[in-house]
């Protein structure tokens, strides 16, 4: 029974050191989640969920209706959908999406792609007038950066910068000026070797 004995300390040992490692994992989750950066990031999200709901309102109730007023558009934009293969009862046509989708038709539906386009453009453009607003206000540019590209690598960088961050060069010219008194350095000895 030599067996049992040394399997029961052995998980007795195992459920201690279970359960410190639960309350450590347990404890960083908390120390994770309590961040500000980590709370920041979630309030955001929530009120970034409820503005999209607003805008997307917005767009689909108030913009559409008003595009779907021009006189090449019969009916809805979000209603707009070319049928690819008919279904098993198609006789005339198919006079709604939903319609068409029921009776087992392969539709494209190019309506709603644009309706979720112009959503996705309406809520971009809503927030980046936010974004702006709230630098005007605020007075710190550091929510919309202007991007340029590095002199030698070509890559975007922040327009404030002063070394590019993917090749690490000077960006007011520096390394110019001190290859170009390197150059007058070496003609200088040369010509005094000659």
């Amino acid at each position: 029974m030599r067996g049992l004995d040394e399997s029961g300390e052995s998980l007795v040992l195992l459920s201690y050191n279970a359960g410190g490692r639960i309350r450590h994992a347990w404890q960083g989750f908390v120390d994770f989640a309590m961040r500000e950066n980590v709370l920041e990031v979630a309030i955001g999200l929530m009120i970034g969920q409820a503005f999209t709901k607003v805008v997307t309102s917005f767009v689909s109730d108030v913009i559409l209706p008003v595009i779907s007023l021009l006189p090449f558009l019969h009916r809805n934009l979000d209603e707009k959908f070319a049928v690819l293969k008919q279904g098993p009862h198609y006789d005339r046509g198919y006079n709604t999406l939903a319609q068409a989708r029921s009776d087992g038709a392969l539709v494209m539906a190019y309506g709603t792609f644009l309706n979720n386009v112009i959503s996705f453009l309406g809520v971009g453009l809503v927030l980046y007038g936010m974004a702006h607003f709230y630098v005007l206000i605020s007075h710190d540019g550091s929510m919309i950066k202007r991007m340029v590209k590095c002199k030698y690598c070509k890559k975007w960088i922040n327009r404030k910068a002063d070394r590019c961050v993917n090749c690490s060069s000077w960006q007011d010219g520096r390394e110019e000026v001190q290859m170009s008194n390197a150059d007058d350095s070496l003609a200088d000895d040369h010509f005094a070797s000659t």
